[in-house]
C-alpha cells in the first residue's frame, strides 16, 4: 500500500493473531514481545490470576505433578509464596492421600517431618543421615517416630569426638532440652529458639510427644529470602492443596481419597488430555465431587480443549511435548510449539471464562512473561523447580556439583512405578519411553527461587507497559501487545555471546 507520496507502509511489529495466523508452531524463544509505555513501578505489578473457575493465586506458579518434583515439602513452599502444588500419583492412593493431608496441615517455617531415631540407632546411621541429607542433627523418640515422646537431640557436636561410629546415640545424645507447646506462632517459636541459643526447637504436645520442629539453620536462612507475602489459603483456612490423578476405574476410589484428605483441587493428569477416558471422568467426578475443581488435560489445541469445556472442567492444563525431559514429539509425532499451543487455546478458553495453564517450555523469567501475556492464567514448572531443596529425593555430587536426580513421567523408569495411565500405556501391551530420566543442578530454596523469579516477571511486565495479568489479557485481544518471530541469529544475539567464559547467576 502507497501513502504520503509513494512511501510504503511498513508495520513496526505485528499482533498475536497476525503472527499466530501463520502456518508456522512457535516456541518461547521464536517470540520476542515490543516495549511499552512505563508509568509505574514494577512493583505495583499485580499477577493475580485464576488457576480454575473458583480459585485465584496471589503467584500465578505451579508445580508439576511429577514424582521428582512435588510432594509434601514442595505442596507446602509453593502454597507459601502465593502458588500451588500439584502432588503427583506415581504412588499408592493412601500415600498421595497422606501427602496431601500431611501438606495441608503443616505450618510454613516449620518442619513438620523432621528425622527421627530410636536411642538404639547408632552414631554411624547419623554418619549416613549425613551423607544423604546434608545434616547431622536428629531428634531421638522413644520408638524413632514424629507423634512419639521426645526424649533428647544428637547434633554434630555431640558426636565429632565420638571414635566408635557404633556406639548408640542414647550414650550421647543431650537430654537438657528446650521445647515449646505445639500451636506455638512462628513469631512466638523462633523468639524462644533465639534465647535459648539452641540448634533445634521441638514442639511437643502435653504428653511430650514430637510434633514439628523449628531449626535456627532455617531462621537464619529464611532472614535472607524475600518477604513471602501471604500463602494461598483454602476455605478451611489450610494450605491450598492439589494432586493429580489417572483416568482409570480405580482412580475414581482414588479420588474420594484425596478429598477426604482435603485435596482443593485435582488434575486429571493424561499426555493427551482430548479422549473418551478423560471426558467421562471428569463427568464422573464433577458429579461426584461438585465442590472440587477438575482441571483437564494435557491439550494444544482449542478443538481439543473445547471437547473438554464441555464436559465441565474447570481449568486447562495446555502442552504437548514441550517439557525438558519429554519427547512426546518426538516419539509419536503429535504436539506443538508451546507458544502456539497457549495463544491458539487460550484465545478460545478465555473467552468462556476457563483459565488456562501453560505447562511445559519454563526455563526462565522471559518464558513465564510470554505464557502470561499470550494468555495464560498460570505457568506450570516441572524442571524450573527440580533440584530444589524441597523437590523429593536425595542430593549427590557428581565432578564436584551438587546434584538431585529428576525425570518425565513418561520416562520407562517412572512408567514402571505407575505413570503408565498417563500414556494410556496400562491398557497397552508394551511400554513405550515418551521422557528421560536425567540430573539437574542444585537451586536452593524455593522460597527464594519463586519470589525473585516473580519480581523478574513483575519487571518484565513493567517493560511492557503492563499491571497486571488482566491488563495483558486486554492488550492481547486488542492488538495492543506487539511482537515479532526471531530468526536463529537474533535469538543468540538476545542471550550471553561473545564471551570466552562466564558465569551466569538467576540472581
Amino acid at each position: 500500500m502507497a501513502q504520503n507520496g509513494g512511501a510504503r507502509d511498513y508495520r513496526d511489529g505485528w499482533a498475536a493473531a497476525d503472527i499466530f495466523g501463520r502456518e508456522f508452531s512457535y516456541t518461547y524463544d521464536d517470540i520476542i514481545m515490543h516495549p511499552g509505555y512505563i508509568d509505574f513501578p514494577a512493583d505495583v505489578v499485580d499477577l493475580s490470576s485464576q488457576l480454575s473457575k473458583n480459585i485465584t493465586l496471589r503467584t500465578p506458579c505451579v508445580s508439576s505433578p511429577m514424582d521428582t518434583v512435588t510432594e509434601t515439602s514442595m505442596a507446602v513452599a509453593m502454597a507459601a509464596v502465593g502458588g500451588i502444588g500439584f502432588v503427583h500419583y506415581n504412588n499408592s492412593a493412601e500415600e498421595q492421600a497422606n501427602m496431601v493431608k500431611n501438606a495441608k496441615s503443616q505450618r510454613v517455617g516449620f518442619v513438620s517431618e523432621p528425622v527421627c531415631l530410636r536411642p538404639s540407632a547408632t552414631v554411624s546411621e547419623i554418619d549416613s543421615l549425613k551423607a544423604r541429607k546434608g545434616f547431622s542433627s536428629v531428634l531421638i523418640t522413644e520408638d524413632g517416630t514424629l507423634n512419639s515422646k521426645l526424649l533428647g537431640i544428637v547434633t554434630s557436636r555431640d558426636i565429632d569426638f565420638v571414635s566408635d561410629r557404633k556406639t548408640e546415640v542414647a550414650e550421647v545424645m543431650t537430654t537438657d532440652l528446650v521445647t515449646a507447646t505445639a500451636g506455638t506462632s512462628f513469631e512466638d517459636a523462633s523468639a524462644v529458639l533465639i534465647k535459648s541459643k539452641k540448634s533445634l526447637l521441638p514442639l511437643v504436645d502435653d504428653n511430650g510427644e514430637v510434633v514439628e520442629l523449628l531449626c535456627r539453620t532455617d531462621l537464619k536462612r529464611r532472614s535472607t529470602y524475600p518477604k513471602l507475602g501471604a500463602p494461598s489459603l483454602g476455605k478451611d483456612g489450610k494450605l491450598l492443596v492439589g494432586a493429580a490423578v489417572g483416568t482409570r476405574e480405580s482412580d475414581r476410589q482414588r479420588l474420594g481419597l484425596l478429598v477426604e484428605a482435603g485435596v482443593n483441587v485435582v488434575i486429571l493428569d493424561s499426555a493427551q488430555g482430548n479422549s473418551i477416558y478423560q471426558k467421562e471422568m471428569i463427568s464422573y467426578a464433577k458429579k461426584a465431587h461438585p465442590d472440587i475443581d477438575v482441571i483437564g488435560g494435557n491439550v494444544a489445541s482449542s478443538h481439543q480443549a473445547r471437547n473438554l469445556i464441555e464436559v465441565g472442567v474447570d481449568g486447562l492444563r495446555v502442552g504437548m511435548g514441550s517439557g525438558s525431559i519429554c519427547t512426546t514429539q518426538e516419539v509419536c509425532a503429535v504436539g506443538r510449539g508451546q507458544a502456539t499451543a497457549v495463544y491458539q487455546t487460550a484465545r478460545m478458553a478465555n473467552v468462556v471464562g476457563i483459565p488456562v495453564i501453560a505447562d511445559g517450555g519454563i526455563s526462565n523469567s522471559g518464558h513465564i512473561v510470554k505464557a502470561l501475556t499470550l494468555g495464560a492464567s498460570t505457568v506450570m514448572m516441572g524442571s524450573f523447580l527440580a533440584g530444589t531443596e524441597e523437590a523429593p529425593g536425595d542430593y549427590f555430587y557428581q565432578d564436584g556439583r551438587r546434584l538431585k536426580a529428576y525425570r518425565g513421567m513418561g520416562s520407562l523408569e517412572a512408567q514402571a512405578k505407575g505413570s503408565d495411565t498417563r500414556y494410556l500405556g496400562d491398557k497397552s501391551q508394551m511400554r513405550i519411553a515418551q521422557g528421560v530420566s536425567g540430573t539437574v543442578a542444585d537451586k536452593g530454596s524455593v522460597l527464594r527461587l519463586v519470589p525473585f523469579t516473580m519480581h523478574a516477571v513483575k519487571q518484565g511486565f513493567q517493560d511492557l507497559g503492563l499491571q497486571s495479568i488482566s491488563a495483558a489479557r486486554g492488550a492481547l485481544s486488542c492488538g495492543n501487545i506487539t511482537m515479532e518471530v526471531r530468526t536463529g541469529a537474533a535469538q543468540i544475539e538476545g542471550g550471553v555471546h561473545g564471551l570466552v567464559s562466564y558465569e551466569k547467576k538467576r540472581f
